[in-house]
Protein backbone atom coordinates (compact mmCIF):
# COMPACT_ATOMS: atom_id res chain seq x y z
CA UNK A 1 0.00 0.00 0.00
CA UNK A 2 1.26 3.34 -0.70
CA UNK A 3 0.08 4.87 2.12
CA UNK A 4 2.23 2.59 4.32
CA UNK A 5 5.17 2.65 1.79
CA UNK A 6 5.63 6.37 2.27
CA UNK A 7 5.09 6.14 6.20
CA UNK A 8 7.68 3.46 6.80
CA UNK A 9 9.93 5.47 4.01
CA UNK A 10 9.55 8.45 6.47
CA UNK A 11 10.04 6.60 9.48
CA UNK A 12 12.73 5.17 8.67
CA UNK A 13 14.99 8.30 7.35
CA UNK A 14 17.78 8.88 9.51
CA UNK A 15 17.44 11.58 12.35
CA UNK A 16 18.64 15.28 11.19
CA UNK A 17 19.58 18.35 12.74
CA UNK A 18 16.18 20.40 13.59
CA UNK A 19 15.98 23.84 12.91
CA UNK A 20 15.28 25.45 16.75
CA UNK A 21 16.92 28.98 16.46
CA UNK A 22 15.69 32.61 16.06
CA UNK A 23 17.47 35.40 15.11
CA UNK A 24 18.07 36.79 18.58
CA UNK A 25 19.69 33.73 19.80
CA UNK A 26 22.00 34.02 16.46
CA UNK A 27 22.90 37.44 17.39
CA UNK A 28 23.68 36.11 21.34
CA UNK A 29 25.88 33.32 19.54
CA UNK A 30 27.85 35.52 17.26
CA UNK A 31 28.22 38.48 20.11
CA UNK A 32 29.25 35.92 22.82
CA UNK A 33 31.89 34.33 20.59
CA UNK A 34 33.67 38.10 19.87
CA UNK A 35 33.11 39.13 23.69
CA UNK A 36 35.15 37.00 25.50
CA UNK A 37 38.15 37.66 28.52
CA UNK A 38 40.69 38.73 25.86
CA UNK A 39 39.46 41.98 25.74
CA UNK A 40 40.25 43.09 29.30
CA UNK A 41 44.03 42.55 28.24
CA UNK A 42 43.48 43.79 24.86
CA UNK A 43 42.77 47.41 26.07
CA UNK A 44 46.08 47.64 27.59
CA UNK A 45 48.75 46.76 24.09
CA UNK A 46 46.16 48.75 21.92
CA UNK A 47 46.81 51.84 24.21
CA UNK A 48 50.25 51.11 24.04
CA UNK A 49 50.13 51.63 20.37
CA UNK A 50 47.64 54.16 19.58
CA UNK A 51 47.57 56.08 23.30
CA UNK A 52 44.13 57.68 23.47
CA UNK A 53 43.62 57.12 20.12
CA UNK A 54 42.78 53.34 21.09
CA UNK A 55 38.81 53.76 19.61
CA UNK A 56 40.31 54.24 16.28
CA UNK A 57 41.84 51.05 16.02
CA UNK A 58 38.55 49.34 17.01
CA UNK A 59 36.81 51.00 14.04
CA UNK A 60 39.17 50.65 11.88
CA UNK A 61 39.34 46.83 12.58
CA UNK A 62 35.42 46.68 12.74
CA UNK A 63 35.67 47.69 9.15
CA UNK A 64 38.58 45.56 8.09
CA UNK A 65 36.10 42.57 10.22
CA UNK A 66 32.83 43.57 8.41
CA UNK A 67 33.94 42.89 4.72
CA UNK A 68 34.44 39.46 5.95
CA UNK A 69 31.32 39.28 8.28
CA UNK A 70 29.09 40.42 5.61
CA UNK A 71 30.47 37.79 3.39
CA UNK A 72 29.70 35.32 5.98
CA UNK A 73 26.03 36.76 6.05
CA UNK A 74 25.45 36.04 2.24
CA UNK A 75 26.86 32.81 2.75
CA UNK A 76 25.15 32.09 5.72
CA UNK A 77 21.76 32.98 3.88
CA UNK A 78 22.63 31.33 0.97
CA UNK A 79 23.56 27.74 2.01
CA UNK A 80 22.88 26.90 5.42
CA UNK A 81 24.75 24.21 6.07
CA UNK A 82 26.46 22.80 9.34
CA UNK A 83 29.71 22.05 7.11
CA UNK A 84 30.30 25.72 7.29
CA UNK A 85 33.37 27.17 5.20
CA UNK A 86 34.51 23.69 4.46
CA UNK A 87 30.97 23.27 2.43
CA UNK A 88 30.83 26.92 0.92
CA UNK A 89 34.99 26.05 -0.39
CA UNK A 90 33.88 22.88 -1.89
CA UNK A 91 30.82 24.23 -3.25
CA UNK A 92 31.99 27.39 -5.00
CA UNK A 93 35.88 26.10 -6.04
CA UNK A 94 35.26 22.26 -6.30
CA UNK A 95 38.50 21.27 -4.64
CA UNK A 96 38.09 18.40 -2.31
CA UNK A 97 41.53 19.37 -0.47
CA UNK A 98 41.72 22.40 -0.11
CA UNK A 99 37.85 22.24 1.66
CA UNK A 100 39.61 19.61 3.82
CA UNK A 101 42.21 21.79 4.88
CA UNK A 102 40.22 24.51 5.76
CA UNK A 103 37.53 22.80 7.72
CA UNK A 104 40.56 21.55 9.58
CA UNK A 105 41.71 24.80 10.27
CA UNK A 106 38.40 26.04 11.51
CA UNK A 107 38.38 22.71 13.62
CA UNK A 108 42.02 23.65 15.37
CA UNK A 109 40.79 27.11 16.00
CA UNK A 110 38.26 25.71 18.28
CA UNK A 111 39.79 22.71 19.68
CA UNK A 112 42.29 24.68 20.66
CA UNK A 113 40.77 27.21 22.23
CA UNK A 114 38.18 25.35 23.73
CA UNK A 115 41.65 23.00 25.78
CA UNK A 116 43.52 26.63 26.49
CA UNK A 117 40.08 27.90 27.73
CA UNK A 118 39.24 25.45 30.01
CA UNK A 119 42.66 25.37 31.83
CA UNK A 120 42.03 29.35 32.27
CA UNK A 121 38.83 28.16 33.69
CA UNK A 122 40.18 26.03 36.48
CA UNK A 123 43.33 28.17 37.26
CA UNK A 124 40.44 31.01 37.79
CA UNK A 125 38.65 28.29 40.09
CA UNK A 126 41.99 27.80 41.69
CA UNK A 127 42.13 31.44 42.73
CA UNK A 128 38.42 31.31 43.44
CA UNK A 129 38.76 28.47 46.24
CA UNK A 130 42.20 29.37 47.48
CA UNK A 131 43.41 25.78 47.40
CA UNK A 132 45.75 24.13 44.99
CA UNK A 133 43.78 22.07 42.15
CA UNK A 134 44.79 19.47 39.48
CA UNK A 135 44.39 21.80 36.44
CA UNK A 136 44.51 19.37 33.97
CA UNK A 137 41.82 16.99 35.53
CA UNK A 138 39.68 19.98 36.11
CA UNK A 139 40.04 21.09 32.98
CA UNK A 140 39.02 17.77 31.26
CA UNK A 141 35.85 17.68 33.72
CA UNK A 142 34.85 21.23 32.28
CA UNK A 143 34.85 19.72 28.48
CA UNK A 144 32.93 16.81 30.02
CA UNK A 145 30.41 19.01 31.16
CA UNK A 146 30.15 21.47 28.38
CA UNK A 147 29.67 18.38 25.95
CA UNK A 148 26.88 16.96 28.31
CA UNK A 149 24.85 20.26 27.36
CA UNK A 150 25.58 20.04 23.89
CA UNK A 151 24.86 16.62 23.90
CA UNK A 152 21.25 17.32 25.56
CA UNK A 153 21.06 19.87 22.70
CA UNK A 154 20.99 23.40 21.03
CA UNK A 155 17.95 24.82 22.26
CA UNK A 156 19.64 23.84 26.05
CA UNK A 157 22.97 25.21 24.89
CA UNK A 158 21.57 28.20 23.10
CA UNK A 159 20.05 29.66 26.82
CA UNK A 160 23.26 28.80 28.55
CA UNK A 161 24.70 31.05 25.56
CA UNK A 162 22.59 33.67 26.09
CA UNK A 163 23.44 33.64 29.97
CA UNK A 164 26.82 33.74 29.81
CA UNK A 165 26.93 36.43 27.23
CA UNK A 166 24.36 38.57 29.61
CA UNK A 167 26.98 38.21 32.15
CA UNK A 168 30.30 38.93 30.63
CA UNK A 169 28.65 41.76 28.17
CA UNK A 170 27.51 43.20 31.92
CA UNK A 171 31.14 43.48 33.01
CA UNK A 172 31.79 45.76 30.03
CA UNK A 173 29.11 47.74 30.43
CA UNK A 174 29.12 48.24 33.89
CA UNK A 175 33.00 49.66 33.46
CA UNK A 176 31.35 51.76 30.45
CA UNK A 177 28.07 53.29 33.20
CA UNK A 178 30.99 54.10 35.83
CA UNK A 179 33.27 55.66 33.93
CA UNK A 180 31.17 57.67 31.71
CA UNK A 181 31.04 60.57 33.97
CA UNK A 182 35.07 60.38 32.66
CA UNK A 183 34.25 61.25 28.94
CA UNK A 184 35.61 64.36 27.65
CA UNK A 185 38.55 64.65 30.19
CA UNK A 186 40.71 63.51 27.82
CA UNK A 187 42.04 64.36 24.19
CA UNK A 188 41.12 61.31 22.32
CA UNK A 189 43.63 62.03 19.25
CA UNK A 190 46.39 61.84 21.82
CA UNK A 191 49.29 59.68 20.68
CA UNK A 192 53.23 58.68 21.89
CA UNK A 193 53.32 59.53 18.39
CA UNK A 194 52.60 63.13 18.54
CA UNK A 195 55.35 66.13 18.27
CA UNK A 196 55.03 69.37 20.35
CA UNK A 197 54.79 71.50 17.08
CA UNK A 198 51.85 69.37 15.25
CA UNK A 199 50.41 68.46 18.95
CA UNK A 200 47.75 66.30 19.94
CA UNK A 201 46.62 64.07 16.80
CA UNK A 202 50.01 64.95 14.94
CA UNK A 203 51.90 61.27 15.41
CA UNK A 204 47.87 59.46 13.99
CA UNK A 205 49.13 57.69 10.56
CA UNK A 206 47.76 55.42 8.95
CA UNK A 207 50.46 52.88 9.33
CA UNK A 208 50.10 53.33 12.76
CA UNK A 209 46.31 53.01 12.83
CA UNK A 210 46.41 49.71 10.73
CA UNK A 211 49.39 48.52 13.82
CA UNK A 212 46.70 48.77 16.13
CA UNK A 213 43.77 47.54 13.89
CA UNK A 214 45.54 44.35 13.48
CA UNK A 215 46.02 43.86 16.99
CA UNK A 216 42.15 45.00 17.44
CA UNK A 217 41.20 42.68 14.81
CA UNK A 218 41.24 39.56 16.93
CA UNK A 219 38.79 41.06 19.14
CA UNK A 220 36.44 40.21 16.37
CA UNK A 221 37.02 36.84 15.39
CA UNK A 222 33.72 34.91 16.47
CA UNK A 223 31.26 35.63 13.87
CA UNK A 224 32.57 32.82 11.54
CA UNK A 225 30.70 30.18 14.41
CA UNK A 226 27.45 31.34 13.04
CA UNK A 227 27.82 29.56 9.73
CA UNK A 228 28.04 26.03 11.45
CA UNK A 229 25.13 26.52 12.98
CA UNK A 230 23.15 27.92 10.25
CA UNK A 231 21.90 24.62 9.50
CA UNK A 232 19.45 24.93 12.76
CA UNK A 233 18.51 28.20 12.17
CA UNK A 234 14.85 29.52 11.41
CA UNK A 235 14.68 31.17 7.91
CA UNK A 236 18.37 31.29 7.83
CA UNK A 237 17.72 33.73 4.76
CA UNK A 238 16.67 35.99 7.49
CA UNK A 239 18.24 35.56 10.57
CA UNK A 240 21.72 34.78 9.80
CA UNK A 241 22.43 37.87 8.03
CA UNK A 242 20.20 40.01 10.86
CA UNK A 243 22.30 37.83 13.88
CA UNK A 244 25.64 38.19 12.57
CA UNK A 245 25.66 41.66 11.63
CA UNK A 246 23.65 42.47 14.68
CA UNK A 247 26.59 41.06 16.88
CA UNK A 248 29.31 42.76 14.95
CA UNK A 249 27.62 46.30 15.33
CA UNK A 250 26.95 45.61 18.87
CA UNK A 251 30.63 44.42 19.94
CA UNK A 252 31.89 46.99 17.73
CA UNK A 253 29.62 50.02 19.88
CA UNK A 254 30.62 47.88 23.46
CA UNK A 255 34.25 47.71 22.64
CA UNK A 256 34.48 51.33 21.08
CA UNK A 257 32.74 52.86 24.48
CA UNK A 258 35.10 50.36 26.38
CA UNK A 259 37.90 51.85 24.91
CA UNK A 260 37.01 55.68 25.15
CA UNK A 261 35.97 54.98 29.09
CA UNK A 262 38.97 53.18 30.28
CA UNK A 263 41.68 55.92 28.40
CA UNK A 264 39.06 58.88 29.97
CA UNK A 265 39.68 56.86 33.50
CA UNK A 266 43.01 55.85 33.03
CA UNK A 267 46.14 57.61 31.71
CA UNK A 268 46.52 55.38 28.56
CA UNK A 269 50.53 54.96 29.81
CA UNK A 270 49.38 53.18 32.89
CA UNK A 271 46.75 51.07 30.92
CA UNK A 272 49.52 49.90 28.67
CA UNK A 273 51.99 48.69 31.49
CA UNK A 274 48.97 47.44 33.48
CA UNK A 275 48.56 43.59 33.33
CA UNK A 276 44.72 44.34 34.37
CA UNK A 277 43.73 47.25 32.70
CA UNK A 278 40.03 47.35 32.88
CA UNK A 279 40.20 45.87 36.61
CA UNK A 280 42.09 49.06 37.37
CA UNK A 281 39.54 50.90 35.31
CA UNK A 282 36.46 49.76 37.80
CA UNK A 283 38.78 50.03 40.73
CA UNK A 284 39.45 54.20 39.92
CA UNK A 285 35.84 54.58 38.38
CA UNK A 286 34.01 52.67 41.54
CA UNK A 287 36.05 52.52 44.45
CA UNK A 288 32.67 52.55 46.83
CA UNK A 289 32.52 48.86 45.64
CA UNK A 290 34.05 46.30 46.86
CA UNK A 291 34.88 42.48 45.60
CA UNK A 292 35.50 43.90 42.84
CA UNK A 293 38.66 41.98 41.51
CA UNK A 294 36.29 38.56 42.81
CA UNK A 295 33.18 40.25 40.77
CA UNK A 296 35.62 40.05 37.86
CA UNK A 297 37.08 36.63 38.78
CA UNK A 298 33.37 35.29 38.45
CA UNK A 299 32.57 37.00 34.83
CA UNK A 300 36.32 36.02 33.43
CA UNK A 301 35.26 32.48 34.26
CA UNK A 302 31.60 32.95 32.30
CA UNK A 303 33.54 34.62 29.45
CA UNK A 304 36.06 32.19 29.01
CA UNK A 305 33.30 28.99 29.29
CA UNK A 306 31.11 30.77 27.09
CA UNK A 307 33.67 30.72 24.38
CA UNK A 308 34.45 26.55 25.17
CA UNK A 309 30.97 26.24 24.87
CA UNK A 310 30.79 27.90 21.49
CA UNK A 311 33.68 26.20 20.01
CA UNK A 312 32.90 22.90 20.90
CA UNK A 313 29.36 23.74 19.24
CA UNK A 314 31.05 24.62 16.81
CA UNK A 315 33.58 21.86 16.46
CA UNK A 316 30.59 19.37 16.33
CA UNK A 317 28.21 21.09 13.22
CA UNK A 318 31.66 21.12 11.50
CA UNK A 319 32.45 17.17 11.90
CA UNK A 320 29.00 16.76 10.94
CA UNK A 321 29.54 18.56 8.07
CA UNK A 322 32.04 17.56 6.88
CA UNK A 323 31.50 13.86 7.23
CA UNK A 324 27.88 14.68 5.45
CA UNK A 325 30.09 16.30 2.78
CA UNK A 326 32.52 12.82 2.60
CA UNK A 327 35.34 14.38 3.85
CA UNK A 328 35.44 12.62 7.14
CA UNK A 329 34.21 9.67 8.06
CA UNK A 330 30.16 8.69 7.65
CA UNK A 331 30.08 8.00 11.20
CA UNK A 332 30.76 11.37 12.31
CA UNK A 333 27.67 12.46 10.56
CA UNK A 334 25.24 10.49 12.68
CA UNK A 335 22.29 12.53 14.80
CA UNK A 336 20.40 11.23 17.82
CA UNK A 337 17.58 10.33 17.19
CA UNK A 338 15.65 11.86 20.65
CA UNK A 339 17.99 14.85 21.10
CA UNK A 340 19.11 15.56 17.20
CA UNK A 341 22.38 16.41 18.12
CA UNK A 342 25.52 14.76 16.01
CA UNK A 343 26.30 13.20 19.38
CA UNK A 344 29.42 11.02 17.87
CA UNK A 345 30.81 14.41 17.11
CA UNK A 346 30.28 15.46 20.72
CA UNK A 347 32.34 12.37 21.95
CA UNK A 348 34.83 12.44 19.44
CA UNK A 349 35.36 15.96 20.12
CA UNK A 350 35.71 15.42 24.00
CA UNK A 351 38.49 13.01 23.13
CA UNK A 352 40.70 15.13 20.89
CA UNK A 353 40.36 18.14 23.81
CA UNK A 354 41.33 16.22 26.15
CA UNK A 355 44.52 14.80 24.65
CA UNK A 356 45.24 18.45 23.73
CA UNK A 357 44.70 19.23 27.84
CA UNK A 358 46.74 16.27 28.69
CA UNK A 359 49.68 17.43 26.19
CA UNK A 360 50.63 20.71 27.08
CA UNK A 361 51.73 23.45 24.64
CA UNK A 362 48.56 24.64 23.56
CA UNK A 363 48.66 28.38 24.10
CA UNK A 364 51.42 28.79 20.99
CA UNK A 365 48.93 26.28 19.04
CA UNK A 366 46.00 28.70 19.59
CA UNK A 367 48.05 31.87 18.48
CA UNK A 368 48.68 30.32 15.16
CA UNK A 369 45.11 29.20 14.54
CA UNK A 370 44.14 33.14 14.15
CA UNK A 371 46.60 32.99 11.10
CA UNK A 372 44.66 29.72 9.85
CA UNK A 373 41.40 31.57 10.23
CA UNK A 374 42.58 34.38 8.53
CA UNK A 375 43.58 31.93 5.44
CA UNK A 376 39.71 30.55 5.85
CA UNK A 377 38.17 33.78 5.60
CA UNK A 378 40.66 34.65 2.31
CA UNK A 379 38.91 31.41 0.94
CA UNK A 380 35.37 31.93 1.90
CA UNK A 381 36.02 35.29 0.38
CA UNK A 382 37.35 34.23 -2.80
CA UNK A 383 34.10 31.42 -2.76
CA UNK A 384 32.04 33.50 -2.61
CA UNK A 385 33.36 36.01 -5.35
CA UNK A 386 33.48 32.75 -7.77
CA UNK A 387 29.94 31.52 -6.84
CA UNK A 388 28.24 35.40 -7.69
CA UNK A 389 29.40 35.50 -11.17
CA UNK A 390 28.43 31.71 -11.30
CA UNK A 391 25.29 31.62 -13.92
CA UNK A 392 22.20 30.15 -12.64
CA UNK A 393 23.62 30.05 -8.80
CA UNK A 394 20.48 30.82 -6.33
CA UNK A 395 20.56 33.94 -4.22
CA UNK A 396 20.24 34.60 -0.65
CA UNK A 397 18.30 36.81 1.26
CA UNK A 398 21.33 38.92 1.60
CA UNK A 399 23.69 39.87 -1.08
CA UNK A 400 26.28 42.90 -0.83
CA UNK A 401 27.86 44.18 -3.95
CA UNK A 402 30.86 42.38 -5.12
CA UNK A 403 33.54 44.83 -4.23
CA UNK A 404 33.08 43.36 -0.39
CA UNK A 405 33.75 39.59 -1.10
CA UNK A 406 36.68 41.28 -3.10
CA UNK A 407 37.62 43.82 -0.50
CA UNK A 408 37.71 40.92 2.16
CA UNK A 409 39.77 38.55 0.77
CA UNK A 410 42.49 41.62 0.13
CA UNK A 411 42.18 42.34 4.06
CA UNK A 412 42.32 39.35 5.45
CA UNK A 413 45.57 38.23 3.02
CA UNK A 414 46.69 41.57 3.62
CA UNK A 415 47.09 41.18 7.50
CA UNK A 416 48.40 37.55 7.05
CA UNK A 417 51.23 39.66 5.42
CA UNK A 418 51.54 41.62 7.70
CA UNK A 419 51.84 39.18 10.57
CA UNK A 420 54.52 36.89 8.83
CA UNK A 421 56.37 40.02 7.53
CA UNK A 422 56.40 40.89 11.38
CA UNK A 423 57.86 37.49 12.17
CA UNK A 424 60.25 37.13 9.70
CA UNK A 425 61.65 41.18 10.53
CA UNK A 426 61.58 40.54 14.13
CA UNK A 427 64.70 39.87 16.34
CA UNK A 428 62.30 37.87 18.68
CA UNK A 429 62.38 34.37 17.97
CA UNK A 430 59.03 33.60 19.75
CA UNK A 431 57.36 35.52 17.04
CA UNK A 432 58.32 32.88 14.24
CA UNK A 433 56.59 30.50 16.24
CA UNK A 434 52.84 31.10 15.67
CA UNK A 435 53.29 31.16 12.05
CA UNK A 436 55.47 27.51 11.68
CA UNK A 437 52.83 26.09 13.63
CA UNK A 438 50.23 27.58 11.16
CA UNK A 439 52.36 25.78 8.28
CA UNK A 440 52.60 22.95 10.41
CA UNK A 441 48.90 22.44 11.11
CA UNK A 442 48.35 22.97 6.85
CA UNK A 443 50.81 20.53 5.92
CA UNK A 444 49.53 18.00 8.53
CA UNK A 445 45.86 18.44 6.68
CA UNK A 446 47.12 17.65 3.45
CA UNK A 447 49.13 14.59 4.13
CA UNK A 448 45.82 13.43 6.75
CA UNK A 449 44.12 14.08 3.38
CA UNK A 450 46.35 11.77 1.28
CA UNK A 451 46.55 8.84 3.46
CA UNK A 452 42.68 9.14 4.48
CA UNK A 453 41.50 10.54 1.15
CA UNK A 454 38.12 10.64 0.64
CA UNK A 455 36.72 8.29 -2.06
CA UNK A 456 33.46 10.11 -2.99
CA UNK A 457 33.54 13.87 -1.93
CA UNK A 458 30.55 15.68 -2.13
CA UNK A 459 31.14 18.45 -5.05
CA UNK A 460 27.78 19.68 -4.92
CA UNK A 461 24.92 19.55 -2.79
CA UNK A 462 21.67 20.39 -3.13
Amino acid sequence: MPELSALSSKTDSPPTLQQTIGGWQVMFYGLGSMLGAGIYALIGRAADSLGNAVWLAFLTAMIAAMLTGLSYACVGSRYAKAGGAAYVTQHGLHKPLLSYVVGIAVMMSGLTSMATGSQAIAEQLEKAFGFALDIKLVAIGIVFVVGCVIYRGLRESMWLNVLCTVVEASGLLFIIAVGARYWGSVNYLETAKDTAAGGAGSGITLALVMQGAVLTFFSFIGFEDILNVSEEVKNPRKNVPFGLIGAMILATLIYMAVAITAVSVVPWRELAASKTPLMDVAHRAAPWLGGIDKLYLGITIFAIGNTALLNYIMGSRLLYGMSRQGLLPAVLGRVHPKRHTPHVAVFVLFGIVSVLILSGGVKQMAESTVLLLLAVFTVVNIALVVLKRRPGEPTGGFEPPMFVPVLGALTCASLIYTRIHSAITSPDASMHIAPLIAGGIIVISVVLYAVLKPKNPVVQED
